[in-house]
């Protein structure tokens, strides 16, 4: 399984109102392993950057003036998308930006090049509802390490994503892993055992359990005015 965490930094928060991205960062997973086959690009974007995107990632016009912009990068970041999971923190923003650009050169929505999208907020709502669920709030949850998060970057908020996605995500791969340390195996084997054999004790009800439980039947007949089903079942 192949999945690409992926966040952007931009000039400003509305694509509809000509805003640019100015910086991809794109971390690679497979298997839920960090591969290292990551994507960085920082990008002209032709325009000046508003006063309050400029305060969170401290991105500056005169930094981009030499850098590729979005067209020079389109097939390279395309290709590199191709047929991945998207985990995305607050994915509309992002992809609304990402619409925005592909769109420009005539391509097609992100979610046409991608297997599907996982929007991490939205993730965290459910498990955490009414708590604080941004990226630091994440990182303090779940014990990731976010010192060096002094100002937004795209790359760095995608490694800190997809060391929280991992956290956010581990129950089942825990409970697989626990079950094979306690059948001594090592946390890749598969585990596979043969029960076909194996003998299952019946325990039969005594008379006092099977008292009770008629006087439960019994009940269930007179609040629902006919037989139970388990006294159908038993008819059969």
């Amino acid at each position: 399984m192949r999945q690409i965490v992926l966040d952007t930094e931009t000039t400003g928060l509305s694509p509809h109102n000509g805003d640019r991205i100015i910086e991809i960062g794109c971390v690679e997973l497979v298997n839920r392993q960090l591969t290292h086959n990551n994507r960085h690009y920082y990008l002209n974007p032709d325009r000046d950057i508003d006063e309050g995107a400029l305060r969170v990632h401290g991105i500056t016009r005169e930094f981009l003036a030499d850098k590729p912009r979005f067209a020079d990068i389109a097939a390279e970041l395309a290709d590199y998308l191709q047929g991945a999971e998207l985990i995305i923190h607050n994915a509309p923003f992002d992809l609304g930006f990402l619409d925005a650009e592909f769109g420009r050169l005539g391509l097609g929505p992100t979610r046409a090049l991608v297997r599907g999208v996982v929007d991490t907020l939205v993730l965290a709502k459910e498990m955490w509802p009414g708590k604080r669920n941004g990226l630091d709030a994440l990182c303090d949850r779940l014990g990731v390490d976010n010192s060096g998060r002094q100002l937004h970057g795209a790359l760095l908020d995608a490694e800190l994503l997809a060391d929280v996605y991992i956290y956010m995500t581990r129950g089942q791969e825990s409970l697989v892993i626990d079950l094979g340390a306690s059948l001594g195996e090592g946390a890749g084997d598969d585990v596979r055992r043969d029960l076909s054999s194996l003998e299952l004790p019946v325990l039969a009800p005594d008379a006092d359990e099977l008292a009770a439980h008629e006087a439960l039947l019994a009940a269930l007949d007179q609040e629902t005015k006919g037989r139970t089903v388990w006294r159908r079942v038993g008819a059969a």
